[in-house]
């Protein structure tokens, strides 16, 4: 009889273990932990820590700005600015419009100062306008006879100065077309001296203060 009562106390024991640990938690219906919330318990924030929010702080969050940022010149870089902007808290629309191009007609290189001469004397004879090609070294010297928005319009004119029997000229793009873009942002106090604070380089287009308020119908969601 002894052993029997030995043998119920440990499987009890046993039991009431199990149970303690939660394993029967499905089976049983009576969750060991109920009323405990251990979970919750463990993910409490720490009172010491919260501080409250100075009168300033409080002012800067109630307080709305509009910034736009910009121009951004291409779509690299709208995806990289609103990308930093999305890891910062911020929502952005964006406002584009198409830069045209500038494509010229061009004399060759005329790395001969004999040759080049003849060219500056034979244009100025023809009462034809010309300058000296900037901004790419690798050309120079080179004359410039007309600029155009579009490669189209540079290979009509070229071939308007072959008809004139104009030679060893050519067509060269100094700016592709291109997207330009503004990304318009509506932030709290907080949020507008933390954007304006980054020193990110996708940023660098810097913020200023909105114009005016962006038309729906011009905007798109960024």
């Amino acid at each position: 009889m002894m052993r029997v009562l030995v043998i119920v106390l440990l499987a009890i024991n046993a039991l009431f273990f199990i149970w303690s640990k939660g394993w029967l938690d499905t089976v049983s219906g009576l969750p060991a932990h109920a009323g405990r919330e251990p979970q919750r318990l463990a993910a409490e924030q720490h009172p010491e820590r919260i501080q409250p929010l100075a009168a300033s702080a409080v002012a800067a969050l109630s307080r709305r700005n509009c910034l736009e940022l910009g121009p951004l010149d291409g779509d690299t870089a709208l995806a990289a600015a609103q990308t930093v902007l999305r890891a910062m808290g911020a929502e952005s629309q964006t406002r584009s419009s198409e830069q045209a191009g500038e494509w010229v007609v061009a004399t060759i290189r005329l790395a001969d100062p004999d040759f080049r001469a003849r060219k500056e004397a034979t244009y100025k004879q023809m009462r034809l306008p010309f300058e000296l090609l900037e901004g790419m070294p690798a050309e120079n010297p080179t004359f410039v006879m007309s600029r155009h928005a579009s490669e189209a319009e540079a290979a009509a004119q070229l071939e308007a100065f072959g008809k004139r029997g104009l030679k060893g000229l050519r067509v060269l793009a100094l700016k592709p077309a291109q997207s330009r873009h503004t990304l318009v942002i509506q932030a709290d106090g907080l949020l507008a001296n933390r954007l304006k604070a980054s020193k990110d380089p996708a940023l660098a287009a810097g913020f200023k203060a909105c114009a005016a308020a962006p038309a729906a119908s011009a905007a798109s969601a960024g």
